[in-house]
């Protein structure tokens, strides 16, 4: 895990976003801000040259796939802007996907997009943090028993418009998903899913099926959610088996078992720590033999990665 031609994305391959390649080992933005829990009110804001370097070593050891959102934000830093600050002008091959649907007002609360008028207000305002005149992809994020068909409807006229290139959807069922098909192309899924989540195994499967990426958040932290991989848990003893058969982390392992669930898959995880950055990017080279996804299915399947956080 610790030679030179294992540290860069491009280990664990390829896969196309509509006419856009990716690395499978992508990074995830929501971490930058601040330090610990993100969304957090009283969240201490991140050290804005640190997390800075963490996206521009991203992009060295090979990233071209980063997560992002508006609403990804503390009092003092905004994920965009740090996106704007680090990379612009862009590396040619930089696929930056977004969300809209939540927002966050300037008190940090949350809000819904739930008209077409306010969402592409959250689409015309990422385009402006990213300092960019179109996004690469846009998810609709669903939530609160909210109708998709109207709002991806509208994303679906933005991309014909040509402020969106490719659109995708998130924290959707099998039937929203084929809702928001029956639209317009669908060219990713992201969901929560990880190690000890079972239930997420079908719709990753429909989407493989399907030759539209499954991008799971969470894949790291899991029940943890927000307050991240660092937040005290009990492992399951048949991952840290696996782990030490590697020298590999906890968090490692997750990351190559999420991977080895399909080519459909990306993994986009994040942090404000270039040393776990580094690790993360690592274990996309991970191989894992038979015999640790036969012991890594017994736990995916008995949803015991982990206990109580």
């Amino acid at each position: 895990m610790t030679t030179s031609e294992k540290l860069t994305a491009s280990g664990a391959g390829t896969w196309r976003l509509g006419d856009l390649t990716v690395n499978r080992m992508g990074f995830g933005t929501m971490r930058l801000p601040q330090h610990g829990a993100a969304f957090g009110a009283d969240a201490t804001p991140s050290d804005r040259d640190r997390a800075i370097g963490v996206l521009r070593r991203a992009v060295e050891l090979g990233v071209n796939h980063l997560d992002t959102a508006a609403f990804y934000f503390s009092r003092l830093r905004s994920a965009n802007e740090l996106i704007s600050r680090a990379l612009a002008p862009y590396p040619e091959d930089l696929v930056i996907t977004t969300k809209v649907g939540p927002g966050r007002d300037h008190t940090g609360e949350w809000v819904w997009a739930d008209t077409p008028r306010e969402l592409r207000g959250q689409v015309e305002e990422n385009i402006r943090q990213l300092g960019r005149d179109h996004l690469d992809v846009v998810n609709l994020r669903t939530g609160g028993g909210r109708p998709i068909a109207e709002l991806f409807g509208t994303l679906a006229e933005l991309r014909d418009a040509g402020l969106i290139r490719h659109l995708g959807v998130s924290n959707v069922t099998a039937e929203q998903l084929a809702e928001a098909r029956a639209i317009a192309p669908v060219v990713c899924v992201q969901n929560p899913y990880g190690l000890g989540t079972p239930d997420g195994d079908a719709l990753l499967r429909l989407c493989g099926e399907a030759g539209i990426a499954f991008v799971p958040f969470y894949a790291i932290a899991g029940r943890r959610r927000e307050a991240g991989a660092g937040a005290a848990t009990e492992e399951s003893p048949e991952l840290l088996a696996v782990a030490r058969s590697h020298g590999a982390s906890p968090a490692q392992i997750r990351l190559a078992w999420t991977l080895s669930r399909g080519p459909h898959v990306l993994a986009i995880p994040g942090t404000g720590n270039p040393d776990h950055l580094t690790a993360n990017v690592a274990a996309g080279a991970l191989k894992l033999t038979d015999e640790d996804l036969a012991r890594l299915e017994a736990v995916h399947r008995a949803g015991t990665v982990a206990g109580p956080a």
